[in-house]
């Protein structure tokens, strides 16, 4: 998608190192504000082993007062990682960049914190 260059090396950085982050209890999950048709073709696309969860109404961006962007007429979700344990945010990775080793990042992190 124009103007948002870097989602897909980084949600393939996910899909690359699923079993590292299996192996350390880790649960991937994506999100985005395109509508749940474009994230089905999307996961098929890029042979994603996750759900991308759509909020498309912005209900999760605005509750947690993420930071998005405007581009053609719509509003996007800036990349970060948020790191969830027992149902509250223990961690988030934002800037995101370089994407495409945001989940490199993630494993080093994780591996650290147990």
């Amino acid at each position: 998608m124009p103007g948002a260059c870097g989602c897909t090396p980084q949600s393939c950085s996910f899909r690359n190192h699923r079993a590292e982050l299996k192996a350390l209890g880790a649960g991937v999950f994506g999100i985005s504000t395109q509508s749940s048709d474009y994230q089905r073709e999307m996961v098929t696309r890029l042979h994603l082993p996750f759900e991308v969860l759509s909020d498309q109404n912005l209900r999760f961006a605005q509750a947690l007062d993420l930071p998005t962007f405007e581009v053609a007429g719509m509003e996007l979700i800036k990349r970060l990682t948020l790191i969830a344990r027992g149902g509250a945010i223990e961690h988030v990775f934002y800037p995101v960049f370089p994407p495409d080793q945001s989940a490199d990042e993630v494993v080093d992190w994780l591996r650290q914190a147990d």
